[in-house]
Parts: C-alpha cells; sequence; structure tokens
C-alpha cells in the first residue's frame, strides 16, 4: 500500500462527503465533483490552500498535532477518524516507527482463558482479521468459516468476499462486508509496513469487486460492541450481542458473544453446543491447522443436509 495514496484517497473521500451547506459555506457555481473544493477546507481549517494542497497530495510528513486537529475539525471527522489521520502522519514521519509483524500466536494463558468461556462462543483475532483461537462454542459457530479455510488459518476478510457460503452465514452481508473493509483500513493506518496486510488487501482488491469497491470508499471503523444475525447451518438464525476486548499485551482482540436471556437464540446456542459435543467437534487447544481432517468429517454431514 502506497502510503501517500491512502493519505490523499482518504482527505479526498472525507471532504467529497460534506456540501458547503452542511459547512455553513456559501455554494457559487456548478461544481464537477461532489463535496468542498480544497480552498474551502483550507479556510474551515485556517491554513493556507497551497499548505492544505500539499496536504492532499500525501505530504504529512512534519505535520503538527494542532493542524491535525484543525484538519479534524475543517472535515468533521469522528473519533476513529482522527485516530486514522493521525496513525497515517505519524506513519508518513520522516523516521516511521515500525509496529512488531501480527502476531499468530495465541499464549497458553489467553487459550487458558478462552476455554474456560464455556457458555458463550469467543474468538481470538488479529487485525487482519485472521482467527487464531477458539473456545469450543466458538468453533461450533465459526464452523463454516473454519471449514471454508480447508486448513489454513481461518480469515474473516476472505471469508465474506471470496466464499459464496459467507452470504448464507451472515444475517446482514451488507453490514458484514462494510465493517469488514473498516477494520482493514483502520488496521493498515496503524501499520502500513504490515506485509501480510498488504497482501491481503492485494488478494482481495483482485478477486473481488465488493472488496474493491469498499475499500475506495477509504471508511474506518473499530467495533467493540454490536449485534449480529448469524445463520448457522445446524441451528438456523441467531440474532447475538458481541463485545471486543482488547488483549493490549498481545496486539489482539477477544470476541465473546451471547444472547438474550430466555430467547430463542439463547436455547439455539444450548443446541449447538450440544451438537459441537456429540459431532466431536475438536478442542478448542488444538491447532486450526491440525484438525481439517475431522471437520471435513464433521461437516459431511452438513453439506449433506443433516439437520438437528
Amino acid at each position: 500500500m502506497d502510503q501517500r495514496s491512502q493519505i490523499r484517497d482518504f482527505l479526498t473521500s472525507r471532504r467529497a462527503r460534506i456540501t458547503p451547506a452542511e459547512a455553513g459555506l456559501p455554494s457559487y457555481g456548478t461544481r464537477r465533483v461532489p463535496g468542498l473544493r480544497r480552498a474551502e477546507v483550507a479556510q474551515l481549517a485556517g491554513m493556507s490552500v497551497e499548505y492544505y494542497s500539499r496536504l492532499e497530495r500525501g505530504d504529512l510528513s512534519g505535520v503538527s498535532g494542532q493542524v491535525l486537529d484543525s484538519l479534524a475539525r475543517a472535515l468533521r471527522l469522528d473519533e476513529e477518524e482522527r485516530v486514522h489521520l493521525e496513525d497515517l502522519a505519524r506513519a508518513a514521519g520522516p523516521a516511521p516507527r515500525r509496529r512488531r509483524p501480527g502476531t499468530t500466536v495465541v499464549r497458553p494463558g489467553v487459550r487458558r482463558l478462552l476455554d474456560s468461556m464455556t457458555d458463550a462462543p469467543a474468538v481470538i483475532m488479529n487485525g487482519r482479521c485472521d482467527v487464531l483461537a477458539f473456545n469450543a462454542l466458538g468453533r461450533a459457530l465459526y464452523a463454516p468459516v473454519i471449514e471454508a479455510a480447508r486448513g489454513d488459518t481461518p480469515n474473516l476478510a476472505r471469508f465474506v468476499f471470496l466464499d459464496p457460503r459467507s452470504h448464507a452465514f451472515w444475517g446482514d452481508w451488507e453490514r458484514a462486508a462494510d465493517e469488514t473493509v473498516a477494520l482493514l483500513q483502520a488496521e493498515a493506518g496503524r501499520d502500513p509496513f504490515d506485509k501480510q496486510l498488504t497482501d491481503l488487501v492485494g488478494e482481495l482488491s483482485t478477486r473481488s469487486v465488493d472488496f474493491r469497491g469498499r475499500w475506495a470508499r477509504h471508511d474506518v471503523r473499530q467495533y467493540h460492541k454490536g449485534a449480529k444475525p448469524l445463520r448457522h447451518p445446524v441451528v438456523g438464525t441467531l440474532h447475538l450481542y458481541y463485545e471486543a476486548l482488547a488483549l493490549a499485551a498481545d496486539d489482539l482482540t477477544l470476541v465473546g458473544y451471547s444472547a438474550e436471556p430466555g430467547s430463542d437464540s439463547q436455547d439455539k446456542l444450548r443446541l449447538l453446543s450440544s451438537w459441537a459435543a456429540d459431532s466431536g467437534t475438536p478442542a478448542p487447544s488444538r491447532p486450526v491447522s491440525g484438525v481439517a481432517r475431522r471437520r471435513r468429517v464433521v461437516f459431511s454431514g452438513i453439506q449433506a443436509g443433516e439437520t438437528m
């Protein structure tokens, strides 16, 4: 990912979404492109047109926090977009500090914590949307994602955009697609030097029109909580709430799911837990790549139309 292009595309996409009326500015003449002109952004940010043009060309090197704050106010950035702008500026500095490579290893202590969560599905993810570990119920819930990976580390972005089964699994595929790309955009701002992330974005951009269009929007988000409808091939539709908890020492995220007490979805989670126990779903502490053969055995029944 070219750093200057990332900066340029982010800034131009943010000013394109603001009309002069929304910014409290008069509008004169016909506009060839939507949104504010560079001169209008410069006016709102209290800087010269020449200086803002330099920023929009992708040169954030040496820009002060005060200038970034002014730019964020002019472009009406929300908190996550403001953080993304700061990440882009930090990476554009004269001596950008590279983050350590994104981990693919889950510490034994974190695995024990994950395994102790027996009544709620839970998974461990990194910023590239690799799903690195599951508890027993999480493995059962994410069974279609695991099966699609064919023995490799499951990646939610690849599943969403490259596997047709994702449209059946996500109750709201459009939303899942938007959220996945927004997470990857935020991660790219934090670490534009992550080669694995760059390769992933390149692969998805080449193979998926849906991904390519969303990536070009440059939306960024961090999803810490919310609700998701999932359609599981065994128990049907579940309406689940999720909480995403940062594991700061490892630069990973634990995502846990729960259902409304007394709801149909809670009953289905119990049914899913029973199915996982009866079907021989592998123990959560086993490496993903070591259970590919057993997963295929378990899923042969599902794909043949078995239900519970």
